[in-house]
This record gives structure tokens, sequence and C-alpha cells, in this order.
């Protein structure tokens, strides 16, 4: 099962939106938001806790959890090894993920590239893709949501693998926003993913 959640009123990331949120989270995580120097940061972390709260809840009946942080910097909850989350924000959207099997999520806003970023990041195959779309912004930011949660997924962070990250042992799902003006990828391993039915979320 896997469960998914994205927010992209961005209107509503405000002081006084976040200030509304602080009580409702528990102390590290107001803490950790209170870090944030600016709006969207703070806004960012208390809504994607609230988002992960009502996943847990609604999708695994789950009330009380702790988040730990792992070897790699993935973030799991203590005590539960058989449910997994990810969590990730861009100027444009936030993203949650939930599901009783290992997942990755990334969600990213379209944005200008140049030469040597896309060959940093793309391989030929990928590159000629992206060059080739009648959007390349929109496909650039949807291949790179697919490595990245595949990275996510592997609990690795980014590595050396860019042009090689995303092979069949894993299994990705893109969603593209024109309108607001983003793209979302959740990855799973494809030997997870066989006990799905269609697509990932």
């Amino acid at each position: 099962m896997i469960r998914v959640s994205v927010f992209d009123d961005m209107t509503l990331c405000t002081d006084a939106e976040v200030e509304r949120m602080l009580p409702l989270v528990p102390e590290p995580r107001r803490s950790q938001a209170l870090r944030f120097k600016h709006t969207f940061g703070r806004f960012a972390c208390l809504k994607s806790y609230l988002m992960l709260t009502d996943l847990l809840d609604s999708g695994f009946g789950l009330k009380e959890f702790k988040i730990e942080v792992g070897e790699h910097g993935k973030p799991y909850l203590a005590g539960h090894p058989d449910i997994h989350f990810n969590l990730s924000h861009c100027m444009k959207a936030i993203a949650v993920a939930v599901s009783n099997r290992p997942v990755g999520i990334d969600v990213e806003s379209f944005r200008s590239f140049g030469d040597g970023l896309l060959g940093k990041t793309m391989n030929p195959a990928e590159k000629a893709d992206i060059l080739s779309s009648e959007a390349p912004e929109e496909m650039f930011a949807a291949y790179w949501t697919r490595k990245e949660a595949v990275f996510k997924l592997n609990g690795t962070g980014i590595t050396d693998n860019l042009h090689g990250i995303l092979t069949d042992k894993t299994k990705t799902d893109t969603t593209v926003n024109r309108e607001k003006g983003y793209a979302v990828s959740v990855a799973m391993y494809s030997a997870d993913f066989k006990s799905q039915s269609g697509r990932l979320w």
C-alpha cells in the first residue's frame, strides 16, 4: 500500500499560517521549524509534518510516532520498521509519501537549465529526450524528480551515479502540473511494485 499527498496552494504560505500550525506539532518539530529564517522554510517544515501525520493516521492507523534519522540522513519512524515515508518540497509544492515498502518522493519547480547542468545530470538518451521535447523545462523537471526520488528511496543522497540511477530495479511514477509549474515523482523498488496494480499513486 502507498499513500501520497501533494499540497500546492502556496498562497497559504504566510506567517499567520505558520503561527496557526506551530501548536499542532510536537516540540522537536516546532523547534526545527523555527530554526528556518524565512517563512517558506518554516511553513514547509510544519505543513509536511502535518501531511505526514494525516497519512499515517488515515492509511496506517498510526496516531503517535517519532522520527529518527538514518546513517545517510534518511528519516524513518522509530519502532515501525514496516512503515516507510519520505518528504519533499519546493517553492511550488510539498509532497509526502507513506508506504509499507521503501519509498522515495521528490517535487521540483520547473526551471531553466544550461548545457553544463544537462550534461552533468542526464545521460545521452535522457538529454536527447529533453531537448526534443516541446516543453524541455517540464521534461527536465520530470527526469530530475525521478532520479532524486530513487536516490531518496535508496537512502544514499545524491551520488555520482546521476547518469545511470534510473534502472529496471526501480519503478518511478511522475506527474507534471503545468498549471502550477512543478513535477513530482514517486519511486519504489520494482520487486515491491509487483504487489501494486497500475500506477504507484
